[in-house]
């Protein structure tokens, strides 16, 4: 693997300059030395021994010289040899000069056609940082030697390889390096690292533009994501490495992973890979197949990727489906984590499928029988089962008879006591409870339930203790505007109507009678066991009705104080708080034509009396009709005279000897000259 700064593209902008960067020689320098014969005669000997020289060796020295430059650079060299030849002979005799010109010229022209030949020879030479064949021929101290012709070595340093983690090639082995036109030890320089960092990225930059998937291994955990080395040290962000949210990165450490190049930069040596381009497009590839063999109330085999609240995700070998939280279960859950966890395996069915938006909606639940198929033979309404509390809410509980039917426990139907009862001080969430099935409708999917009712009715234990006619003492709890109610026991109660407070008044206002939490004492009337309620009566405590219908009958002449008058009859009082009436029709015999005038009242008051029944007398009277139950009397005042006057001359028959044809004029004169 390269670091970064080993780009060569950035290593050969830094490469250091050479000398045959210096200024060419003038073109005239050849034309100079032709000139001028005399100075060329010396130089001979050092343009000899650089003619000698491996045209390999100067071009090495020389990595970044064009062809025409290196002849330029040689053409310099020979023109400063040949001036310096000129000043070193310039004492020689000038007599000489003309013995020797031919042999100069000579010589100047041999040596010109050298020049020119090594210039030919370096135009031709590999230039520096091209990619040759060498064979590996020996290991020395200094790095491996090469072979890249006939008699003609070169060294690979070698910090290539104890600096980098690239391996020895075996001796023999025919590689590939890289000029550098260097030298060490003697050496001239090539670099096998080079041709490997140059072949490492010309195959990224292939793969790049090929989008072909490479191999590499995860070496370094660093912000935002972690290092993959392909060849090269490459960057894959954290969400590039799935398709979801990969929480631990640090774990991917030493493996080996599938990438793909998404971004390439030669020139800064930045890299970016992406292993989530490999999923999508298989994830791709999966679902177009997918798509065309799923369909509704297909069962089908994923793994739950995800757990949100409302449900989760599960894959389906290409595309996602969603497993609602209503359709994990047929029971009650609190989340969907109770039921499936991520990375877990299941069996699931399609409930619904839409191929256009590729939403698949899924179900667990479904793969299991319906708890309410039969919900109404096993569990029919009064019968009595045990359940668990599985939620409380303001208006009462929820009871599981089993996973998936529970029913509501209204508050209601939690207590027997009337008073309003607060379901969490009552039941506990996880707690059993017994209740009675009060409703069921298996099409609603409903239940109702009631825990009242597995316990004995305290009101109908109360009730049996309280029969008809027992006298009883409570408080009274409230009072309406036709009674009161008076708490006997807690949780029953009685109603004191106006009607049952007294024999003789009539009570308008309650709450003159009654006061709250005041003490009351009265006789159970009735017991209404259906609609739980007790009526009681004040009156009835003191049955003096009740004594005086079983002392009197029908037939009876009784004495009565007229108490007052009415326009329909007179009220007589026959005892302490028992009244009778005596209806107009039986005071007196009304005659044809008799428009009651014999009811005499005065101008505002009251009535003065009713025919000869005046208010505060006593008269007798005669029972003509008794209602024990609506303790009513009738009487009549005109029967209970005609009978007085039949006894009374029954008596005058029996204690005078007078004739049987004797009147009842007779029996008056003889009353009253008794008196």
């Amino acid at each position: 693997m390269f670091s970064d700064h080993d780009n060569p593209v950035t290593a050969a902008a830094a490469a250091p300059a050479h000398e045959s960067q210096s200024q060419a020689v003038p073109p005239e320098a050849p034309q100079a030395s032709q000139d001028n014969p005399a100075e060329q005669q010396q130089p001979a000997v050092p343009e000899q021994s650089a003619a000698h020289e491996s045209p390999s060796q100067r071009t090495e020295e020389d990595p970044k010289t064009e062809a025409p430059a290196a002849a330029q650079a040689v053409a310099a060299e020979v023109h400063g040899d040949l001036h310096a030849g000129a000043e070193a002979h310039a004492a020689q005799s000038a007599t000489d000069a003309e013995a020797t010109a031919a042999a100069e010229e000579a010589a100047s022209t041999e040596e010109m056609s050298k020049l020119l030949d090594q210039y030919d020879e370096q135009h031709e030479s590999p230039t520096n940082n091209e990619i040759i064949e060498v064979k590996v021929i020996a290991y020395t101290e200094h790095g491996v030697v090469v072979d890249i012709g006939p008699k003609m070595e070169r060294l690979i340093p070698a910090a290539e390889f104890s600096e980098t983690e690239i391996p020895r090639p075996d001796p023999n082995a025919t590689i590939e390096v890289q000029r550098t036109g260097e030298k060490k030890d003697g050496y001239v320089i090539v670099s096998y690292q080079k041709v490997l960092r140059r072949r490492t990225w010309e195959k990224l930059d292939e793969a790049y533009k090929n989008k072909t998937t490479l191999t590499g291994k995860v070496v370094d955990r660093i912000k935002g994501g972690v290092v993959v080395d392909v060849g090269v040290r490459a960057f894959l962000p954290g969400s590039q490495y799935d398709l979801r949210p990969t929480a631990n990165l640090d774990a991917l450490a030493g493996q080996e992973i599938q990438v793909r190049i998404t971004k390439l930069n030669r020139r800064r040596g930045n890299v970016v890979v992406s292993r989530r381009a490999i999923l999508e497009e298989e994830q791709h590839a999966k679902r177009g197949e997918l798509m065309q063999s799923l369909a509704e109330g297909q069962t089908v085999h994923g793994v739950v990727k995800n757990v949100t609240e409302y449900g989760a995700f599960v894959d389906l070998g290409g595309i996602d489906g969603l497993l609602h939280l209503t359709d994990l279960s047929w029971g009650r859950i609190k989340h969907p984590s109770d039921v499936v966890k991520p990375d877990q395996e299941l069996d699931v069915i399609i409930l619904k499928f839409d191929k256009d938006k590729q939403r698949v909606s899924l179900g667990l639940k479904q793969l299991s029988p319906d708890p309410w198929v039969n919900a109404a033979e096993k569990y029919p309404a009064g019968g009595k089962y045990k359940g668990k509390v599985v939620g409380v809410v303001d208006y009462g509980a929820f009871v599981e008879l089993e996973t998936g039917i529970e029913g509501l426990v209204h508050a209601t139907e939690m207590s027997w006591a009337k008073k309003s009862v607060n379901p969490a001080k009552i039941v506990k969430v996880g707690e059993e409870v017994d209740v009675v099935v009060l409703d069921i409708k298996p099409s609603d999917r409903r239940v109702s339930l009631g825990m009242k009712q597995a316990q004995p009715d305290p009101w109908l234990l109360t009730a049996d203790k309280y029969p008809v006619g027992t006298v009883v003492t409570g408080k009274v709890r409230n009072i309406v505007e036709f009674g009161a109610f008076i708490e006997i026991e807690d949780g029953f109660d009685g109603l004191v109507h106006v009607s049952d407070v007294s024999w003789t008044e009539r009570i308008k206002n309650p709450h003159e009678v009654f006061k709250k939490g005041e003490p009351v004492t009265a006789k159970v009337l009735r017991v209404d066991e259906d609609n739980r309620r007790v009526s009681l009566g004040m009156k009835q405590v003191n049955d003096i009705w009740g004594n005086w219908f079983k002392q009197h009958k029908v037939g009876e002449i009784v004495k009565g104080k007229v108490s007052r008058i009415a326009m329909f009859g007179a009220f007589v009082e026959l005892g302490e708080n028992i009244e009778g009436l005596c209806h107009n029709t039986e005071i007196t015999d009304r005659r044809r034509g008799d428009d009651g005038s014999g009811m005499n009242r005065t101008s505002t008051g009251p009535l003065k009396s009713a025919g000869p029944l005046e208010p505060g007398k006593e008269y007798d009277f005669k029972i003509i009709k008794i209602s024990p139950e609506s303790r009513k009397i009738a009487l009549s005042y005109k029967a209970a005279v005609k009978q007085v006057e039949r006894q009374e001359i029954a008596q005058y028959r029996s204690t005078t000897k007078t004739s049987s044809t004797a009147t009842i004029g007779d029996v008056l004169k003889q009353k009253l000259s008794s008196r």
